[in-house]
């Protein structure tokens, strides 16, 4: 609440100043919009899943329309890595090398995880390839200059086994197969001098096999693991009401990637 006051005591403060003159306000300055933006960009409210949700949903209409790779490119960020069956590596070179195939894969998001401060964003959902075979995939997100968000890391992989084929539906009957929900969870926001208390310790190892990435708030923690076996696990831990929680937690089988 107190950035949320500064916020509003920030544009009253410009109001005044831009009134003083007489003759109706006007235009802010460079400055004082940059100040209003350096505000808002750290406000309550700053963090809503649902502009992740969008984002994929975006994401995965790019890959529909344009291209499966083509898209992978357009919503990658500078250094993202696509986590394979040796481990993550920088995707943007290797997508340099693919060509879209005829299909692509449709995807949407199930679980989205935020930091307080919105900048960054961990999505877990459930994919579809056009042969019929189906898997889940993680999805790390940092919000960019231009407040959109890119990818930083992709993980996925097929179920094994796989769900038994849907029984064919007699000509004329209706089905609801599901009602997707989307769970959309917000770290609490850092409170009082000492802020957010770091998460618990996990073991990283020096052997290149795992690492964990912290927010610039401090509120989010998000990890990948490279198994002996090639399985490859992701998690995400946020601080929430006083705690850390793990929100999302995904073992991918081994992979031909």
């Amino acid at each position: 609440m107190r950035i949320a006051a500064s916020v509003v005591a920030i544009a009253i403060a410009l109001g005044l100043t831009a009134c003083a003159g007489g003759g109706g306000p006007p235009k802010p300055n460079k400055r004082q919009v940059a100040m209003i933006d350096r505000a808002l960009a750290v406000a309550p409210g700053a963090a809503q899943p649902s502009t992740i949700v969008a984002t994929e949903t975006a994401f995965s209409r790019a890959a529909r329309e344009r291209g499966q790779w083509t898209a992978f490119r357009m919503f990658a960020a500078p250094g993202a890595l696509l986590h394979g069956a040796n481990g993550p590596f920088l995707i943007e070179p290797w997508l340099a090398t693919q060509t879209d195939p005829p299909a692509a894969v449709q995807w949407d998001a199930r679980v989205v995880v935020m930091s307080c401060d919105g900048a960054l964003a961990v999505s877990k959902g459930r994919y579809r390839d056009p042969e019929g075979k189906v898997g889940s995939f993680v999805t790390v997100w940092e919000r960019q200059a231009d407040n959109s968000y890119r990818y930083t890391y992709d993980a996925g992989g097929d179920d094994v086994p796989q769900p038994p084929p849907r029984k064919a539906v007699p000509e004329g009957d209706i089905v609801v197969t599901e009602i997707d929900a989307v769970t959309g969870l917000v770290a609490t926001c850092p409170r009082g001098a000492n802020g957010t208390p770091p998460p618990p310790a996990i073991p990283i190892g020096d052997d290149g096999k795992a690492d964990a990435r912290l927010s610039r708030d401090g509120t989010l923690r998000w990890r990948w693991e490279h198994r002996a076996d090639g399985t490859r696990y992701v998690a995400a831990d946020y601080f929430y009401q006083g705690r850390w929680v793990t929100a999302i937690e995904q073992s991918l089988v081994p992979t031909g990637d």
